[in-house]
């Protein structure tokens, strides 16, 4: 991603290098995605119907989310909004208002991206903003060491240069302490005036080489392990992400054209390695297709996220869950800045603190949507989820808390990731209600509000009802070549 960003906003004006290593691949868990990776995609000027077909690729509406909030309770995390805004109160507090006076109507039931997903359907949104199907939006499944081959392919068609090799040491200049070379297993030497480190957890250039420290958020996510192990697909080919809750921790499941890939990601301290391998493979819909594969991380962030003259982009810049798919965001988050900020021939401080800034403000908001989802549980099944229903969180997130829990107010101090439909998807969803709905909602008619709220609903209903299968729009549009598999 890196390598095709930067070659395709450069022109050919930077001698781009790209080391790596077919010994090491990838990690690969990051395989379903957000809304703005269509973006990145458009960037590059990249064919959606090419991309998907390359690597087996499948359409993604939200995330399905099983046993969170309480054993039993299943909710979904829409991508796009919730009903059409009709009054300058948001639509929520009118559903708030209909449930208080008996109405059980679930939330998700207003979202145009459920109305397809709960039947399995799927087509592109339309541009008319009068038509309900305007309404939703949409992400990729995906298999990642099909991406990269993708991805690799097209920056070396835009003059990048592939070294397969191991970096074994770095070398620093005495006086300014930025890295001036590279030196692989074989003895040969690549020097550059900037680097960019893809390194993965290891952090080679970012940490072992410059020494720039990383901050540990264990202890508000306390998840630091994942098994991951591929199957066939036996259930019907689902637009969304399904994460469902384990006791200590959660499993995915990512359905594609070939295979489902599936991964459990859970604590170690209050969970055996052995154990969370046998859960994942026991809540498998088929055999195996190979072995599982275990990864250990620890979840949190470089203290500096572009040091020196090295910019850490992906794993190596810091990690947090894949919970919410933000893996791949984040990646694509960095190279935006990166490119916004690109470095001249003189150090430049400014541009270095601001993406500093804007990176570590990105990372933290998202932590905070992730640990909602664990602080918000009410399970007390296991000793994962009375630890983090107990623990401490940060201040941002506990005024969010605050606001919404006493009068539904969605609260931000700035830019966010992750806007006000997903906030209530997973506040309602784990069944965070309100105090009271706005005041303002007393002054309109029952009536009128009840009647909308109902056509919302029928309207988008039968909208989802003459979309294709996702199976079929699939079939019609971007299926995968035969034997393509990564």
């Amino acid at each position: 991603m890196s390598a095709a960003a930067i070659a395709q906003a450069t022109r050919g004006a930077c001698a781009i290098t790209l080391i790596e290593s077919e010994e090491i691949g990838i990690v690969g868990v990051g395989e379903a995605t957000i809304p703005p990776i269509r973006m990145f995609n458009q960037m590059l000027g990249i064919d959606e119907t090419d991309f998907v077909r390359a690597t087996q690729g499948s359409f993604k509406l939200g995330i399905e989310f099983v046993d969170w909030g309480r054993l039993g309770n299943r909710y979904f995390h829409p991508f796009g909004k919730y009903g059409v805004e009709f009054d300058v109160v948001p639509v929520h507090q009118f559903w708030l208002r209909a449930r208080a006076e008996g109405d059980t109507t679930p939330w998700q039931d207003y979202s145009m991206a459920w109305a397809a997903a709960r039947d399995n359907r799927f087509d592109h949104p339309t541009r008319d903003p009068r038509m309900i199907q305007s309404t939703f939006d949409y992400a990729y499944h995906f298999d990642a060491s099909l991406y990269a081959r993708f991805l690799r392919s097209y920056a070396e068609q835009r003059g990048v240069r592939r070294i397969e090799g191991r970096i074994a040491s770095v070398a620093r200049d005495p006086d300014t302490g930025d890295i001036s070379a590279v030196q692989l297993a074989d003895g040969r030497r690549f020097e550059a005036e900037f680097f960019v480190d893809c390194s993965g957890f290891r952090g080679l250039l970012i940490e072992e080489a410059l020494k720039t420290g990383y901050d540990d958020w264990t202890h508000w996510l306390p998840c630091d392990r994942a098994v991951a192990v591929p199957c066939a697909r036996t259930a019907p080919l689902t637009p969304y992400t399904r994460s469902t809750a384990r006791a200590a921790g959660w499993q995915w499941r990512i359905p594609l054209q070939h295979r489902v890939g599936n991964g459990h990601v859970y604590s170690s301290r209050f969970m055996e390695d052995d154990a969370a391998e046998e859960v994942l493979l026991a809540n498998l819909e088929s055999e195996p297709l190979a072995p599982p594969r275990r990864l250990r991380f620890v979840t949190g962030r470089r203290r500096l996220h572009w040091n020196q003259n090295c910019v850490a982009i992906g794993l190596s810049s810091g990690f947090l869950e894949p919970l919410e798919s933000t893996s791949i965001h984040l990646i694509q988050s960095g190279l935006a800045r990166f490119l916004a900020l690109f470095p001249g021939r003189e150090p430049d401080p400014v541009s270095v603190a601001e993406y500093n800034r804007l990176t570590q403000v990105e990372f933290e908001r998202v932590r905070d949507f992730i640990i909602l989802h664990y602080h918000a549980s009410t399970r007390e099944d296991s000793a994962l989820w009375r630890h983090t229903r107990a623990m401490d969180i940060p201040d941002a997130l506990s005024y969010k808390l605050e606001q919404f829990s006493q009068a539904g107010n969605i609260v931000s101090d700035g830019l966010e990731l992750f806007q006000n439909p997903s906030w209530l998807a997973v506040f309602i969803g784990q069944d965070i209600i309100p105090r009271r709905y706005a005041p303002l909602v007393d002054l309109r008619h029952s009536a009128e509000f009840s009647r909308y709220l109902e056509s919302l609903r029928r309207t988008m209903s039968q909208a989802a009802s003459v979309m294709p299968t996702h199976e079929q729009f699939i079939e019609r549009t971007c299926k995968a070549a035969p034997g393509l598999a990564g």
